[in-house]
């Protein structure tokens, strides 16, 4: 009798051990994993594109968005679709919010990084002056694929939070950025928002002869 209680007792021991394993695997199976490619440089026009323009914005910045809404669709199509340059973006989060956007355009799939930030310089007033910003970028981020919980898997790693802050002490250091937006063409930083003329003369020195 004895030996029964003993064994009913280690069984009882055993799968409760069990059980315990099986809960924190089936909590670690339902956590969203943070995309890999959330901290790969995002670029748009093509690598072999003989000039690099590195960007330096914020995505609660409107003079950002007066960039990325006026200019940026004709030096897409006169410079960046003819292969003559490439856009390195880079963060410079100006706020709270800005940084909470950043997260969530990083943690959509690479494709579609550059059409979620021309969303979100588009409808900039929208989200960056709502009460609770994360709301209205959860929204956005649903419609470019993005779960709920991806995008707050997103929001608490530090991994991910730390790649955004370090783009802008780089910013700050290497190419002496304190205002957005800045753009680093040849090794020169400039400041503020260009006309595409303005654009144009910053990169054609640079450019191979046609």
């Amino acid at each position: 009798m004895r030996t029964v209680i003993r064994l009913r007792g280690a069984l009882t021991t055993a799968f409760g051990a069990f059980g315990i394993l099986m809960i924190a695997a089936t909590a670690a199976a339902q956590t969203p994993a943070v995309p890999s490619s959330a901290t790969s440089p995002r670029v748009l026009g093509s690598p072999d594109a003989p000039v690099e323009v590195i960007e330096y914005a914020s995505l609660t910045c409107h003079h950002c968005a007066a960039f990325h809404n006026e200019v940026l669709p004709q030096v897409k199509k006169e410079l960046i679709d003819t292969g003559k340059i490439r856009i390195v973006f880079r963060d410079f989060p100006l706020d709270r919010a800005a940084f909470e956007a950043a997260v969530l355009a990083r943690c959509v799939e690479p494709g579609r990084y550059f059409p979620v930030l021309s969303v979100l310089f588009a409808k900039q007033d929208d989200w960056s002056h709502a009460q609770v910003p994360t709301e209205q970028l959860t929204r956005y981020g649903m419609l470019a694929g993005l779960a709920k919980e991806t995008y707050q898997a997103c929001l608490n790693d530090k991994a991910l939070g730390d790649s955004i802050l370090q783009s802008r002490l780089e910013g700050s250091e290497k190419h002496q950025v304190d205002s957005t937006p800045s753009f680093v063409i040849g090794g020169k930083t400039h400041k503020g928002v260009p006309s595409y003329e303005a654009f144009l003369k910053a990169v054609q020195p640079l450019l191979p002869p046609s």
